[in-house]
């Protein structure tokens, strides 16, 4: 259920481009989230705030990373490409991760997982030129798709820095930091947006939409994935992420009408045997850990 709604914030944000500018969804997003989390997250939130207050730093990092820097330009891309491509795109994320782990903190890099790093980022190529690889070469990219991968490229980092959280910290709690911090942080990119003429259409559909992707895309969805974890481990629940390329096309093609091509198969096949290549070369004593895309 986490991740059939986290699909259907792609196809409903596809659907909304031309009702509701990128930071305006991402604003109002937070903020429905921030709104439906605070009677359920104050306590822990009051009980816990020396931790918060000393670990303020990495929190706004987080919050920065979680909402800004990645729901914004998910939002932009998704005006000029479809919900397939960004959620194939998306999938990338684990051996985005991987590499950045071997950058920033020179995790050891097997055989195994370098090609399976080529593959997969081979399989991105497949995708941002629809399998045609002459438009490498003339630049002729689809700029949609470009700043979908900057929102991976944004979550692989959230993921990464993961590891400096306080682990005593209430997820609750954290989750609903991440939220206030990113609401504020986003008001005067919604202020600018707003003098620019680019504002909300306000129709119960557009606002039923929101409200889905706030409650449900957001918070519903990250409960119950902790929940999943809990019950039968992140081993077991981690393969579950990629329901997600199954989902979105399939919803996409029955609500907004979108099509699936032989390069999305394609660069999908791709993708994940690159990603099954990584995990089964990854040593014992360097996990990457990863988190589910809010």
């Amino acid at each position: 259920m986490a991740v059939l709604f986290w699909a259907g914030n792609w196809v409903f944000a596809r659907a909304l481009r031309n009702d509701v500018p990128p930071v305006a969804l991402a604003f109002w997003r937070w903020s429905v989230a921030l709104v439906i989390l605070t009677p359920f997250a104050y306590r822990h939130v009051h009980r816990q705030w020396r931790i918060i207050a000393g670990s303020w730093r990495i929190l706004a990092l987080l919050a920065l990373l979680a909402t800004v820097f990645q729901h914004i330009p998910v939002y932009i891309g998704l005006r000029e490409t479809t919900a397939t491509n960004g959620a194939l795109l998306n999938s990338v994320t684990p051996v985005l991760i991987l590499l950045l782990s071997r950058l920033l903190f020179k995790e050891r890099l097997s055989l195994m997982q370098a090609a399976g790093v080529s593959i997969s980022l081979l399989g991105v190529a497949v995708i941002l030129t629809a399998g045609d690889f002459a438009a490498l070469a003339l630049l002729q990219l689809n700029r949609g798709d470009l700043w979908v991968l900057l929102a991976t490229l944004a979550w692989a980092i959230y993921t990464v820095c993961l590891r400096w959280r306080p682990v005593e910290l209430n997820l609750l709690a954290m989750l609903w930091m991440i939220s206030a911090i990113g609401v504020v942080a986003m008001v005067p990119f919604y202020a600018w947006e707003i003098s620019m003429g680019r504002t909300l259409n306000a129709t119960p559909e557009v606002l039923g939409a929101l409200l889905y992707i706030g409650a449900l895309s957001t918070v519903v969805s990250y409960v119950f994935w902790n929940r999943a974890v809990q019950e039968v481990g992140a081993n077991r629940a981690g393969p579950f992420m990629y329901l997600m390329l199954i989902y979105t096309p399939l919803l996409a093609i029955v609500f907004i009408g979108e099509r699936l091509h032989l390069y999305h198969l394609i660069g999908c096949v791709l993708i994940l045997g690159g990603i099954y290549l990584t995990s089964r070369g990854r040593p014992a004593s360097a996990p990457v850990e990863e988190a589910p895309d809010l």
